[in-house]
C-alpha cells in the first residue's frame, strides 16, 4: 500500500511543479510585453509551511561488530549475611582414623580409701633352722695406780668372732689432772685396738680440763663407743693417756 501511494504522489508533484513554472513563464511574458516602462517589485516570500507528519520507524540496521572488553569494575560493597539455612541431615558414619601418638604420662592420682581386711592366710611352710645368737663379751678390771702422765696404762685381750660386726667398748674409772695451782692443764684418755685408734667411725676418748686452782679432785668418768672395721680374731684393747 505504501509503495503504490508513493508512485502516485511523485507524478502529481511533477505536474504541480510544471504548471507552476508555466504560470510564472506566462506571467513574465505578459509583463515583458506590457506597455509600463518599469518592472514590478517581487512579492514577500510566503510563510514556511507546517512540518509534515512523522514518518514510520525505519527497519532495524545490521548488527554491529563486538566492541573491545571494558576495564574491570571496582569491588562492590559486601552484602549482608543471609539467613541461616535449615540444619542438614546427619551424614553417614566415617571410617575409623589412625591411632594417635602416645600421650604424656599423667600425674599420680590420690591414694584411694583403705580396702577391707583380707582373709586370714594359711600357715606357711616351716623355715630352715637358724643360727643361734651367742653373746661374746669380756670384762677387764684394773686396781693398780701406774702414776703415768703419758703412754699405755692397761690392756685387755678379746677374741672377735665375726669380721662384719662392730666392737662395743665401755670404760669406767677414776681420773684426775694434777698440776701447779698457777697453771691450767688437761689430759686425754683414749682406747686403741691392736695399737691403732678407732677410725670407724671415730676415736673413743675423754678429756679432763683443770683451771689454775689448788683443787685436785678425783672423779669417776666414763667413755663408750662402737668401733667397726676390725677383723675377727684376737684384739688387744688398750687404755692410753696423753
Amino acid at each position: 500500500m505504501t509503495g503504490r501511494t508513493f508512485c502516485l504522489l511523485l507524478p502529481l508533484l511533477y505536474m504541480l511543479l510544471h504548471l507552476s513554472m508555466d504560470s510564472v513563464h506566462s506571467h513574465n511574458t505578459t509583463r515583458t510585453h506590457s506597455s509600463s516602462p518599469f518592472a514590478g517589485v517581487p512579492g514577500v516570500p510566503g510563510s514556511p509551511g507546517r512540518n509534515g507528519a512523522a514518518g514510520r520507524d525505519g527497519r532495524d540496521g545490521v548488527k554491529g561488530e563486538k566492541g573491545e572488553r571494558g576495564l574491570p569494575g571496582g569491588r562492590g560493597v559486601s552484602g549482608t549475611q543471609g539467613i541461616s539455612g535449615d540444619k542438614g541431615a546427619s551424614g553417614e558414619k566415617g571410617e575409623r582414623g589412625a591411632a594417635g601418638p602416645v600421650g604424656i604420662k599423667g600425674n599420680s592420682g590420690k591414694v584411694g580409701p583403705r580396702g577391707p581386711a583380707g582373709w586370714k592366710g594359711g600357715n606357711g611352710s616351716k623355715g630352715s633352722k637358724g643360727e643361734a645368737i651367742q653373746l661374746n663379751w669380756k670384762q677387764c678390771i684394773w686396781t693398780t695406780d701406774t702414776g703415768k702422765d703419758t703412754g699405755k696404762l692397761e690392756e685387755c685381750q678379746f677374741k672377735k668372732t665375726h669380721s662384719t660386726s662392730a666392737l662395743h667398748v665401755v670404760y669406767s674409772g677414776v681420773n684426775r689432772v694434777a698440776c701447779s695451782s698457777s697453771q691450767e692443764c688437761c689430759s686425754r684418755w683414749y682406747l686403741t685396738f691392736n695399737g691403732n685408734e678407732c677410725s670407724g667411725p671415730s676415736p673413743i676418748d675423754l678429756i679432763v680440763y683443770k683451771r689454775a686452782t689448788n683443787a685436785n679432785p678425783f672423779r669417776t668418768r666414763q667413755m663408750e663407743g662402737y668401733c667397726e672395721n676390725i677383723p675377727s680374731g684376737n684384739v688387744v684393747v688398750a687404755l692410753h693417756v696423753g
